[in-house]
């Protein structure tokens, strides 16, 4: 999945990308309000992280923004304002969820996965489909036979969206987007390298290609 961190901080930026890219999300970053907004009106974020004290434009106001334009796409407040007030503000303008400074970085990962699987209707503790099992934590498939296949980071990125949109249509460009962050080569065509590679690892049938649509991941066989 992709993600937009919103926050001033560099250093702190720098540290929490670098994690949440450990934990097999791919990771763009703003510094103000102003670029913030844009970004988040432009590109397919499936959640994003935000602060609310941003040079330019405030955080809260650039949340007010996307809503206003009907932007969905799922927010996290993450602030150092921990007045109970502030909260019910956050959550007035649109907000999804909201986690205070100073914060563990797991919960930050945990939370976050929450709320895109919630905005997917997939609420269950666990990816799983028809005998196929995600190890997010490892980033690793199980197999209906038990064996655990290691992903590296790209395919892990690709199955886990797959595993998001079971028996729906994918376009290239669609997995590219979510798949790739913003200043990578994103060039379609790697997909159907990483496509060919999920395929030897769980089946040839797992990942069907539909002609004009793109791909559909069966979740069953």
């Amino acid at each position: 999945m992709r993600l937009l961190l919103v926050e001033d901080d560099k250093s702190l930026a720098a540290t929490i990308q670098e994690s949440l890219a450990k934990a097999g999300f791919a990771v763009d970053v703003a510094h103000d309000g102003v670029e913030a907004e844009y970004m988040g009106e432009e590109e397919p974020y499936d959640a994003i992280i935000l602060d609310l004290g941003l040079p330019k434009r405030p955080g809260m106001e650039v949340l007010k923004n996307w809503r206003k334009k009907r932007n969905n796409v799922p927010v996290l407040i993450l602030t150092a304002w921990d007045a109970w007030h502030e909260r019910v503000d956050g959550f007035k303008a649109g907000a999804d969820d909201y986690l205070g400074k100073p914060f563990h970085i797991q919960e930050l990962i945990a939370r976050l996965t929450a709320l895109i699987r919630r905005s997917n209707d997939r609420p269950q503790g666990e990816m799983q489909a028809d005998g196929l099992r995600l190890d997010e934590e490892q980033q690793s498939v199980v197999l209906a036979s038990g064996e655990r296949k290691k992903l590296t980071a790209t395919e892990f990125r690709l199955l886990r969206y797959f595993m998001l949109h079971p028996d729906k249509p994918l376009s290239k460009s669609r997995l590219t987007e979510h798949v790739y962050e913003y200043d990578e080569d994103k060039d379609s065509n790697v997909i159907e390298v990483y496509v060919k590679r999920l395929r030897l690892l769980l089946g040839p049938e797992r990942i069907e290609t539909r002609r004009g649509q793109g791909y559909v991941f069966r979740s069953c066989l």
